[in-house]
């Protein structure tokens, strides 16, 4: 009577362990479709970024070449600039000259 007594006792602990096993696993599966869940929106956001991120590496990128482009037109303005202001110093020293000997001229 005993061990029928004993095996009734293992077989209710088997079937509670069991009980909680399958309550836990219902609580897992909860747990892992959350999961699924949140690797999915963190995907989507990844996606996300990485368009941005690309966007502004094109945008980047134009620009640069924009600032390339200016810098070069100032370089050229700047070289126009000082080769007027020699042309222009050239002619004043001519000037000059051409003053002086008049005034030789004129004596």
């Amino acid at each position: 009577m005993e061990s029928i007594y004993n095996k009734e006792k293992k077989l209710e602990t088997v079937l509670e362990k069991l009980t909680n096993l399958s309550r836990s696993s219902k609580s897992y599966a909860g747990n892992i479709d959350d999961l699924y869940l949140e690797k999915n929106q963190l995907q989507s956001e990844k996606n996300e970024i990485e368009s941005k991120y690309k966007q502004l590496l094109l945008e980047y990128n134009n620009l640069k070449q924009k600032l390339k482009i200016l810098e070069g037109k100032y370089s050229k303005k700047k070289q126009l600039q000082e080769q007027f202001s020699q042309d222009i110093d050239e002619l004043g020293e001519e000037t000059e000259s051409l003053v002086e000997e008049i005034e030789k001229w004129q004596m």
